[in-house]
C-alpha cells in the first residue's frame, strides 16, 4: 500500500489523488496533499 509522501498516511492505488514525477507515480489522501506535493514535489522525494 503506497504512503502518502506530504502527511504519511497509507493510500490505496485507486485513490483518485495522484501525481507523477521523475518518472514515479506518487498516491495522496487527499486534494489538499496534492496540491502541497505539486507546489514543491522537491521537499517531499528526498
Amino acid at each position: 500500500m503506497p504512503i502518502d509522501v506530504v502527511c504519511g498516511m497509507k493510500v490505496k492505488e485507486s485513490t483518485p489523488f495522484k501525481s507523477n514525477y521523475n518518472g514515479k507515480t506518487y498516491y495522496f489522501c487527499n486534494e489538499h496533499c496534492k496540491i502541497e506535493f505539486d507546489k514543491n514535489p522537491l521537499k517531499y522525494v528526498r
